[in-house]
């Protein structure tokens, strides 16, 4: 696999300057702690020449013990400081990634996400932006603390020995270098596990959304079998990065201690040879360590560097995703619908073309009068979905206008015509909660004597009735499950209480029985009064509740098919 796209490296340069402050805080600290660090050696290595070479008593480098317990702890606080600036660089960072990826996700639009599979935008969500963190709280503090601390320290250590200056300067850049060699291989299985960790995701994600009709089919130990065997994929390709990481680790610690064996082979010798003086040897060889532990610090950060590239590179992916849902540039001031009445749609040589050449509708032209109901019928692919699609806001038209009541649509707050429109789709989500707040969808403080009125009108009271908690019940994913058709009566009874004037239902009766149908159509009708209705509707009967029915083909009004009847 290749490496990480030049995409992923722009994507984590962007947001760098959002952690500023906290990075130069934090390369501040580490400078401070590099200066406390060569104190520190300097310090010791006195007191111990003083005491052991010079034979002085220990009250006469008293004032040089204080000097160095202060030197400690202040390298102590300059370290903390630097890791706590580097994670505070990550928490400036993470909230507001998050943030903006969720405004692209909307601006992306459901129809755009339709187009990428569901685990994958969740996971890149979730996982993808934790991934980068390590980037910005280890990484990059730690490529300038190597950047900073063993340059300082050559500088010190090069006039007082060159040869010890030489030594360190020929072999430091070996842990760099095999670095970056043992990298390359991992930076292509990181690329690898985030791929198997949206295959997961997406499996595990499928079976939950799925599991009434895994249930109903006997597929469970099917679907059972294939999240098994991507979390097994998933765990093989972890074990390959760990073990590329501890390969790379073990690397750098034996070449950082054979350069500091070799440092402290040459000063014994030149102890030996009386060429250089106790304290400077023994100040050299305490720093020998400390030159190196950067550079091992950051062969270690620079696998959360691979990380974090396999995280950008999905994060990136998702960022370049065309932008289909209409903004919301316009405040929206009102508190209520736009709309207090049924309104009037007309829709005026539209045309729409998804990414990819797919074409939507081609020039359609129709009009809908205040109060109508209409079904909108045609073949699979023909535009019935489109046309939803723009009326709501997921997609905007390439050229045409839209108008609601003679008002441009564009010109309408999105908010407030979203609050207009009560959507019923083929499978409404009941999401875990109580059956009165999926009623009262949105609506943090639901009324009960609505939620209870709208439940009779949808024609599912008696089932809630029938619940051990009644409107008290928890449905969805953890709690009691309904049926395809008691869902699709809980949707009606959304629209209902949301009591908007404008209706969308998309083939309310597919997949259903015919008593479950005759109660939906119930339903319906009882919904039809002040409201203009758009059914998408394939049944004779479901078409039979409308004032008339629009045929489309092709992206375009057509002529009704022979068998229309049927």
């Amino acid at each position: 696999m290749a490496s990480s796209s030049p995409q992923a490296l722009d994507f984590l340069k962007r947001w760098r300057p959002r952690a500023r402050k906290p990075l130069t805080r934090a390369m501040i600290a580490g400078g401070i702690s590099g200066i406390m660090i060569v104190g520190q050696a300097w310090l010791l290595a006195m007191i111990l020449h003083r005491v052991l070479v010079e034979k002085q008593a220990l009250d006469t480098v008293l004032g040089l013990i204080v000097l160095l317990a202060l030197t400690v702890l202040a390298r102590i606080l300059a370290s903390y400081i630097a890791e706590r600036s580097g994670f505070a660089a990550a928490l400036a960072i993470l909230p507001k990634l998050r943030s903006a990826l969720l405004e692209k996700v909307d601006r992306v639009g459901p129809v755009g996400l339709s187009t990428r599979p569901t685990g994958e935008v969740v996971s890149a969500l979730a996982e993808g932006v934790r991934g980068v963190e390590p980037f910005f709280s280890r990484y990059l503090p730690a490529t300038a603390q190597a950047a900073m601390l063993p340059l300082g320290i050559l500088a010190v250590v090069a006039p007082l020995d060159w040869i010890s200056g030489l030594a360190f300067l020929i072999t430091a850049p070996l842990i760099p270098f095999f670095m970056v060699l043992i990298g390359k291989g991992a930076e292509a299985l990181n690329q690898r596990q985030w791929l198997k960790l949206q295959r997961m995701s997406g499996h595990f994600l499928d079976a939950m959304q799925g599991l009434a009709t895994i249930k109903a089919f006997n597929a469970g130990p099917r679907m059972q079998q294939a999240v098994a065997e991507a979390a097994d994929s998933y765990r093989l390709e972890t074990m390959r990065v760990l073990r590329i990481a501890f390969l790379s680790a073990l690397t750098l610690e034996f070449f950082a201690t054979v350069s500091i064996a070799i440092i402290a082979v040459l000063i014994g010798f030149r102890l030996l040879w009386g060429e250089m003086s106790y304290q400077h040897g023994l100040f050299i060889l305490l720093l020998a360590p400390e030159f190196y532990l950067p550079l091992r610090a950051m062969g270690t950060a620079y696998h959360a560097r691979m990380e974090a590239l396999g995280a950008a590179e999905r994060l990136a992916a998702l960022e370049t995703m065309p932008e289909l849902a209409r903004p919301d540039e316009m405040p929206a001031s009102m508190t209520g619908p736009l709309l207090r009445h049924a309104p009037a749609l007309t829709i005026e040589d539209v045309h729409l073309a998804y990414p990819g050449e797919r074409t939507g509708l081609t020039g359609i032209t129709l009009a809908v009068a205040a109060g109508e109901c209409v079904a909108i019928a045609g073949p699979s692919g023909a535009g019935k979905s489109s046309l939803f699609s723009l009326l709501m806001g997921f997609v905007m038209p390439d050229s045409g206008a839209i108008r609601i009541d003679g008002q441009a649509l564009e010109t309408i707050p999105l908010a407030a015509l979203r609050r207009s429109i009560a959507y019923i789709p083929q499978q409404p989500t009941l999401f875990t909660g109580t059956v009165a707040s999926n009623i009262a969808l949105g609506d943090g403080n639901p009324d009960a004597d609505r939620v209870r009125r709208a439940a009779e009108q949808a024609r599912i009271d008696q089932r809630i009735a029938g619940l051990p908690k009644g409107f008290s019940t928890v449905i969805g994913a953890s709690g009691h499950a309904l049926s395809g058709g008691e869902a699709q009566r809980i949707g009606l009874a959304r629209a209902f209480y949301r009591n908007a004037p404008l209706v969308l239902l998309d083939e309310p009766t597919a997949h259903l029985d015919p008593e479950t149908e005759a109660l939906i159509h119930g339903s319906i009708r009882a919904l039809k009064p002040g409201r203009t209705l758009l059914i998408i509707a394939h049944r004779g009967e479901t078409r039979a509740l409308a004032d008339r029915t629009i045929w489309l083909d092709a992206g375009r009004v057509g002529l009704a098919p022979a068998d229309a009847s049927a």
